[in-house]
Protein backbone atom coordinates (compact mmCIF):
# COMPACT_ATOMS: atom_id res chain seq x y z
CA UNK A 1 0.00 0.00 0.00
CA UNK A 2 1.11 3.37 -0.91
CA UNK A 3 2.31 5.40 1.45
CA UNK A 4 -0.27 8.27 2.06
CA UNK A 5 0.40 12.24 3.27
CA UNK A 6 -2.20 14.73 4.95
CA UNK A 7 -1.96 18.44 3.09
CA UNK A 8 -2.88 20.61 5.92
CA UNK A 9 -3.16 24.03 4.35
CA UNK A 10 -5.86 26.73 3.86
CA UNK A 11 -4.62 27.60 0.58
CA UNK A 12 -6.40 25.63 -2.20
CA UNK A 13 -3.58 26.92 -4.90
CA UNK A 14 -0.52 25.06 -2.79
CA UNK A 15 -2.74 22.21 -1.47
CA UNK A 16 -3.54 21.27 -5.38
CA UNK A 17 0.08 21.77 -6.37
CA UNK A 18 1.34 19.83 -3.34
CA UNK A 19 -1.28 16.68 -4.07
CA UNK A 20 -0.35 16.91 -8.15
CA UNK A 21 3.54 16.67 -7.17
CA UNK A 22 2.81 13.92 -4.78
CA UNK A 23 0.38 11.72 -6.79
CA UNK A 24 2.94 11.80 -9.23
CA UNK A 25 5.63 9.93 -6.87
CA UNK A 26 2.43 7.42 -6.16
CA UNK A 27 1.32 8.61 -2.70
CA UNK A 28 -1.90 9.31 -1.74
CA UNK A 29 -2.53 12.41 -0.25
CA UNK A 30 -5.78 13.83 1.74
CA UNK A 31 -5.94 17.43 2.53
CA UNK A 32 -7.62 19.21 5.34
CA UNK A 33 -7.54 23.04 5.18
CA UNK A 34 -7.99 24.13 8.92
CA UNK A 35 -6.35 22.49 12.05
CA UNK A 36 -9.59 21.05 13.61
CA UNK A 37 -10.26 19.33 9.37
CA UNK A 38 -6.72 18.69 10.41
CA UNK A 39 -6.82 16.65 13.58
CA UNK A 40 -9.98 14.95 12.70
CA UNK A 41 -8.55 13.56 9.52
CA UNK A 42 -4.98 12.43 11.09
CA UNK A 43 -7.51 10.52 13.63
CA UNK A 44 -9.44 8.70 10.57
CA UNK A 45 -6.69 7.99 8.30
CA UNK A 46 -3.21 7.24 10.44
CA UNK A 47 -1.34 9.07 7.30
CA UNK A 48 2.18 8.02 7.11
CA UNK A 49 3.08 11.88 7.08
CA UNK A 50 1.93 14.76 7.62
CA UNK A 51 2.83 18.31 6.05
CA UNK A 52 1.58 20.97 8.68
CA UNK A 53 1.36 24.60 7.53
CA UNK A 54 2.16 26.93 10.56
CA UNK A 55 -0.97 29.32 9.73
CA UNK A 56 -4.45 28.15 9.24
CA UNK A 57 -7.59 28.76 10.92
CA UNK A 58 -9.03 27.66 13.82
CA UNK A 59 -6.16 26.19 15.55
CA UNK A 60 -2.57 27.10 13.97
CA UNK A 61 -0.14 24.62 13.11
CA UNK A 62 1.77 24.76 16.51
CA UNK A 63 -1.46 23.93 18.57
CA UNK A 64 -2.17 20.74 15.64
CA UNK A 65 1.35 19.74 16.19
CA UNK A 66 1.49 19.80 20.05
CA UNK A 67 -2.07 17.68 19.46
CA UNK A 68 -0.53 15.51 17.15
CA UNK A 69 2.36 14.49 19.54
CA UNK A 70 0.02 13.57 22.53
CA UNK A 71 -0.94 10.61 20.71
CA UNK A 72 0.91 10.05 17.68
CA UNK A 73 4.54 10.06 16.37
CA UNK A 74 3.82 10.71 12.84
CA UNK A 75 6.41 12.50 10.79
CA UNK A 76 5.55 16.29 10.71
CA UNK A 77 7.00 18.09 8.11
CA UNK A 78 5.56 22.19 8.46
CA UNK A 79 5.78 25.35 6.23
CA UNK A 80 5.92 28.37 7.15
CA UNK A 81 6.00 32.26 5.61
CA UNK A 82 7.45 33.25 8.86
CA UNK A 83 11.57 32.86 8.84
CA UNK A 84 12.29 34.15 12.02
CA UNK A 85 14.96 31.73 14.18
CA UNK A 86 12.46 31.56 16.89
CA UNK A 87 9.46 30.26 15.35
CA UNK A 88 11.73 27.79 13.57
CA UNK A 89 12.85 26.41 16.65
CA UNK A 90 9.33 26.06 18.48
CA UNK A 91 7.83 23.99 15.59
CA UNK A 92 10.91 22.14 15.62
CA UNK A 93 11.09 21.79 19.89
CA UNK A 94 7.43 20.76 19.42
CA UNK A 95 8.10 17.45 17.70
CA UNK A 96 7.88 18.34 14.08
CA UNK A 97 10.77 16.41 11.88
CA UNK A 98 11.74 18.98 9.64
CA UNK A 99 10.47 22.49 8.06
CA UNK A 100 10.10 24.25 4.67
CA UNK A 101 9.76 28.02 4.26
CA UNK A 102 7.48 29.74 1.80
CA UNK A 103 7.96 30.48 -1.40
CA UNK A 104 9.31 26.99 -1.86
CA UNK A 105 9.64 24.42 -4.53
CA UNK A 106 6.78 21.51 -4.58
CA UNK A 107 10.08 19.09 -5.71
CA UNK A 108 12.18 20.05 -2.68
CA UNK A 109 9.20 19.40 -0.61
CA UNK A 110 8.73 16.20 -2.27
CA UNK A 111 12.35 14.76 -1.50
CA UNK A 112 11.88 15.94 1.87
CA UNK A 113 9.21 13.96 2.43
CA UNK A 114 11.27 11.09 0.96
CA UNK A 115 14.04 11.52 3.05
CA UNK A 116 11.92 11.62 6.43
CA UNK A 117 9.91 8.35 5.25
CA UNK A 118 12.97 6.46 4.04
CA UNK A 119 14.65 7.29 7.79
CA UNK A 120 11.63 6.45 9.18
CA UNK A 121 11.53 2.78 7.74
CA UNK A 122 14.65 2.38 7.99
CA UNK A 123 14.36 2.12 12.62
CA UNK A 124 14.87 -1.97 12.85
CA UNK A 125 12.14 -3.51 14.86
CA UNK A 126 12.65 -5.35 17.43
CA UNK A 127 15.75 -3.86 19.53
CA UNK A 128 16.29 -2.35 22.30
CA UNK A 129 19.38 -0.33 23.69
CA UNK A 130 20.33 0.09 27.00
CA UNK A 131 23.11 2.20 28.63
CA UNK A 132 23.43 2.15 32.48
CA UNK A 133 19.76 3.04 33.60
CA UNK A 134 18.86 4.39 30.25
CA UNK A 135 16.14 1.60 27.87
CA UNK A 136 15.47 2.75 23.95
CA UNK A 137 12.90 0.16 23.05
CA UNK A 138 12.44 0.94 18.82
CA UNK A 139 10.13 -1.59 18.51
CA UNK A 140 7.48 -0.01 21.32
CA UNK A 141 9.00 3.48 20.93
CA UNK A 142 9.48 3.81 24.52
CA UNK A 143 11.88 5.53 26.95
CA UNK A 144 12.34 4.36 30.64
CA UNK A 145 14.82 5.46 33.14
CA UNK A 146 15.43 2.96 36.02
CA UNK A 147 12.53 1.38 34.50
CA UNK A 148 10.49 4.29 34.93
CA UNK A 149 8.58 5.30 31.25
CA UNK A 150 9.36 8.72 29.90
CA UNK A 151 7.33 9.85 27.21
CA UNK A 152 9.94 11.86 24.48
CA UNK A 153 8.50 13.56 21.44
CA UNK A 154 10.02 11.63 18.27
CA UNK A 155 13.44 14.48 18.12
CA UNK A 156 13.97 13.68 21.91
CA UNK A 157 13.42 10.03 20.53
CA UNK A 158 15.92 10.22 17.92
CA UNK A 159 18.45 11.86 19.75
CA UNK A 160 18.50 9.72 22.83
CA UNK A 161 19.06 7.06 19.94
CA UNK A 162 21.75 8.65 18.35
CA UNK A 163 23.30 8.77 21.93
CA UNK A 164 22.65 5.10 23.24
CA UNK A 165 23.76 3.42 19.63
CA UNK A 166 27.24 5.43 20.34
CA UNK A 167 28.14 5.45 24.16
CA UNK A 168 31.09 7.76 25.38
CA UNK A 169 30.83 9.19 21.29
CA UNK A 170 31.18 13.15 21.77
CA UNK A 171 29.00 14.12 18.55
CA UNK A 172 29.33 17.59 16.92
CA UNK A 173 25.78 19.82 16.80
CA UNK A 174 26.17 19.37 13.01
CA UNK A 175 26.54 15.53 13.33
CA UNK A 176 23.71 15.33 16.08
CA UNK A 177 21.04 17.11 13.50
CA UNK A 178 22.04 15.05 10.34
CA UNK A 179 20.62 12.28 12.95
CA UNK A 180 17.32 14.00 13.66
CA UNK A 181 16.63 15.76 10.77
CA UNK A 182 16.35 15.11 7.21
CA UNK A 183 17.05 18.71 6.13
CA UNK A 184 18.24 21.64 8.18
CA UNK A 185 20.26 24.85 7.46
CA UNK A 186 23.59 25.57 8.91
CA UNK A 187 22.33 29.06 10.59
CA UNK A 188 20.13 27.35 13.35
CA UNK A 189 22.12 24.72 14.07
CA UNK A 190 23.49 25.31 17.98
CA UNK A 191 20.32 27.12 19.35
CA UNK A 192 18.08 24.08 17.49
CA UNK A 193 20.66 21.26 19.46
CA UNK A 194 20.69 23.34 22.53
CA UNK A 195 17.11 23.54 22.58
CA UNK A 196 16.39 19.37 22.01
CA UNK A 197 19.14 18.72 24.15
CA UNK A 198 18.17 20.58 27.42
CA UNK A 199 14.61 19.25 27.03
CA UNK A 200 15.64 15.86 26.63
CA UNK A 201 18.21 16.41 29.83
CA UNK A 202 15.06 17.64 32.15
CA UNK A 203 13.18 14.45 30.79
CA UNK A 204 15.73 12.52 32.02
CA UNK A 205 16.25 13.97 35.63
CA UNK A 206 19.86 14.87 33.97
CA UNK A 207 21.50 17.92 35.53
CA UNK A 208 23.54 20.00 33.14
CA UNK A 209 26.23 21.28 36.18
CA UNK A 210 26.37 17.86 37.15
CA UNK A 211 25.22 15.38 34.66
CA UNK A 212 24.54 12.08 34.78
CA UNK A 213 23.32 10.86 31.26
CA UNK A 214 24.62 13.65 29.11
CA UNK A 215 27.54 15.58 28.97
CA UNK A 216 28.47 19.13 27.35
CA UNK A 217 32.10 18.36 25.67
CA UNK A 218 33.34 21.84 25.08
CA UNK A 219 34.08 23.31 21.70
CA UNK A 220 32.59 19.98 20.26
CA UNK A 221 29.22 19.68 20.94
CA UNK A 222 27.73 16.52 23.61
CA UNK A 223 28.33 13.13 24.51
CA UNK A 224 26.70 10.11 26.81
CA UNK A 225 28.43 9.60 29.92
Amino acid sequence: MSPTVLVVEDDARITNLLRLYLEREGYGVVAAHDGREALEAAARGRPSLVILDLMLPHLDGVEVCRRLRETSDVPILMLTARVDEIDRLLGLSLGADDYVTKPFSPREVVARVKAILRRASRQAPGRVLRHRELELDLERHRAAVRGAEVHLTPIEFKLLRAFLEAPERAFSREQLLDRIYAYHEADVVDRTIDVHVGKLREKLGDDPASPRYIATVRGVGYKLL
